[in-house]
This record gives C-alpha cells, structure tokens and sequence, in this order.
C-alpha cells in the first residue's frame, strides 16, 4: 500500500510538473513583454521629447531669425535716413560755398574801385574839401590791407580806430562797412549785421548804405534766414535802385524765388 502511495504520489507531481512549468513560462513571458513595452514607451517618450527639444529649438531660431532681420531692417531705414541728411547738408555746404564765393566776388571788385579812388585821392597831398586828407586814407588803407590779407580780428580793431582817430572823416561810412565785412569774414554774423545796421542809421545816404543792406542780406541768407533776407534785398532795391547793390539784389531775388 505504501509503496503504491508513493507511486501515485510520484505520478501525481509528475503530472502537475507540465502545468507548473506552463504556468511559470506565462508569467515571465508576460513579465518581458511588459518590460518590452516599458522600453517601447519609454523610447518613445524620449523620441517625443527630442523632437519637442527641436520644435523648441527651431521656434526659438525663427524668432531670432526675426529679430535679427527686424533689426537689420531698421538699420537699413536709418542708414538711408542718414544718407538722406549726408545729402541735404552737403547741399547746404554747396549752397553755403557758392553764395561765399559770390560775396567775396563782389567783395573783390568793390575793393578794386576802392583802390582806384584811394590812388586818386592819395595824389592830391592837400586834399580837396570833402575828401581824405593823406593821413586819413594812410591809415584807412593799412586797416583795408588788414581785411584783405583775411586778417579780420585785425581788420576790426584798425577800423574802429579809424573811426575813434577821425569820426567825422568821408571814409567812416566805408571804415563801418568794413568792419561788418571783417566780422562776415570770421563767420560772426549777427555782429556783421549789427554792424552794417550802424551804416544805415548813420550813413543812410553813403555811398555804403546799400552795400550794407546787401551784407544784411548776405548773413541773413547764410542763417538760413530767407524770409529776413528776402525782405532786406526788396528794402534794398525799394532805397537804392540805381546803385550797383540794387542790381546784384534783384539778381539774388529771383534766385530766392526759384528756391
């Protein structure tokens, strides 16, 4: 009996072994799928978030791409801008050179006439009444020399002497003019205007007096004062419409007009 128990026995484990066996199989295999899965979404997770990373990457990209061309565009504009500015005042330098050149023009030739009277006048010693005597145009000639040597600071101070030496001298109208041209020279224009202004008030018959007006209108051009300076040239050639200033004012105008 025994030993057919233990037959039985034996031939029972035997049986259920299979089954055991088939139940252990199940589970790891369930167990590595499920790792296998695991590794599956993990991979994919970090597939998604690689490919995150370089949306990311490429967003942030395109936004500096953006700035930068936004900036570069700016930079453009203002450059043009600049150019635009570069332009109008080297054509204001242009105009500014011309209309330099025009006075220092005229300038000249007064100069020329002046020189003439002043070799008449010097050949006679006495002096005729009315006129320089010798000492008088010596000593305004020397401070005209002064002006036409460009040495304007110099040029002031010889003229006003000039005219504290011999305030009532024919040449003081002229002296005054001079001292207005001078501080034209040192590019001092309200003190050239002020200056000429004293011909008028003083002088307004001298020979100088439009000459003075022309000036006026000279600096206040060169201020960038048309409206002022168109007003002076009309005034000019309103007073004196048969001197030699009238002429070059009407000339001036119409270039003002074009303008």
């Amino acid at each position: 009996m025994r030993a057919r128990a233990l037959a039985a026995l034996s031939l029972s484990l035997a049986c259920a072994a299979p089954a055991l066996g088939q139940g252990l199989f199940d589970d790891n295999e369930a167990r590595r799928r499920i790792e296998v899965l695991r590794q599956q979404i993990e991979a994919n997770q970090r597939s998604l978030e690689e490919r995150f990373a370089k949306v990311e990457s490429a967003s942030a990209d395109r936004t500096a791409l953006l700035e930068l061309s936004s900036q570069i565009t700016s930079l453009r504009e203002e450059l043009q801008r600049m150019r635009g500015q570069v332009e109008v005042l080297a054509n204001q330098a242009e105009i500014a050179e011309k209309r330099q050149k025009d006075l220092y023009l005229d300038i000249d030739t007064r100069l020329r006439k002046l020189e003439e009277s002043a070799e008449k006048t010097a050949a006679k010693p006495g002096g005729a009444p009315g006129e320089p005597s010798a000492a008088e145009s010596r000593a305004y000639q020397a401070a005209l020399d002064q002006f036409k040597l460009g040495n304007y600071p110099l040029a002031v101070s010889a003229m006003q002497g000039f005219l504290v030496t011999y305030p009532s001298s024919v040449l003081a109208p002229n002296a005054q003019y001079w001292i207005g041209m001078a501080y034209s020279g040192q590019r001092n224009y309200k003190e050239a205007i002020s200056a000429q202004r004293k011909v008028l008030a003083a002088w307004p018959e001298s020979d100088k007096a439009p000459d003075a007006l022309l000036s006026i209108a000279s600096s206040q051009e060169t201020m960038g004062d048309r409206t002022g300076a168109r007003r002076t040239l009309e005034e000019l050639v309103a007073k004196y419409p048969s001197s030699s200033a009238a002429a070059s004012a009407k000339q001036r105008l119409a270039i003002l007009q074009k303008r």
